[in-house]
C-alpha cells in the first residue's frame, strides 16, 4: 500500500469520480461513482448500488482505478489499487447510514467497495500528466 497524499485526499472529497474494472478477459467498464471517500491515507471507498459490471469484475479481478477530475480547473488525480467487497462491518453500516439520509432515494446498498491504493498519479493537463506521485 501506499499513502495518499494530502492534498489528493482534500481533492477527492466531494467529486464524482470514474471508476475502471476490467473483466477476466480483459473488457473495460468504467462508470461513474459520486459515493467516493477516502476512509484514511491508504484506502478509499465507494458504494455498490447499481454496478452489476463492476462487481462482477471485482469478483474475478480487483484491480480497480479511481479517477478524479475537476473540469473547471483541469486538476485530476487517479488512484490504482485493490478492492475487497464488504458486505456487513462499520464502513458499510456507515455508507447504508449515509445513504439512508439522503434526500434522493437510493436503492439498497449491495456493498462497499474498499481499495487499499497502491498507486497514485497526477491526471492534470500539463507536462506532469501521468506522473506517479505516490
Amino acid at each position: 500500500m501506499t499513502s495518499i497524499p494530502k492534498e489528493v485526499q482534500a481533492f477527492m472529497e466531494g467529486k464524482t469520480a470514474w471508476v475502471a474494472t476490467a473483466s477476466p478477459d480483459g473488457t473495460p467498464n468504467a462508470t461513474p461513482k459520486g459515493s467516493v471517500r477516502v476512509v484514511d491515507e491508504e484506502h478509499v471507498v465507494f458504494a455498490d448500488l447499481y454496478s452489476r459490471k463492476t462487481r462482477e469484475n471485482l469478483r474475478a479481478n480487483p484491480s480497480v482505478s479511481v479517477t478524479v477530475v475537476d473540469t473547471t480547473t483541469a486538476i485530476g488525480y487517479q488512484v490504482k489499487g485493490t478492492a475487497e467487497m464488504l458486505d456487513s462491518g462499520p464502513l458499510y453500516e456507515g455508507m447504508a447510514a449515509e445513504l439512508a439520509a439522503a434526500p434522493k432515494e437510493y436503492p439498497p446498498l449491495q456493498y462497499v467497495v474498499y481499495i487499499s491504493v497502491e498507486e497514485v498519479y497526477d491526471q492534470s493537463i500539463g507536462p506532469q500528466a501521468g506522473e506517479q506521485i505516490a
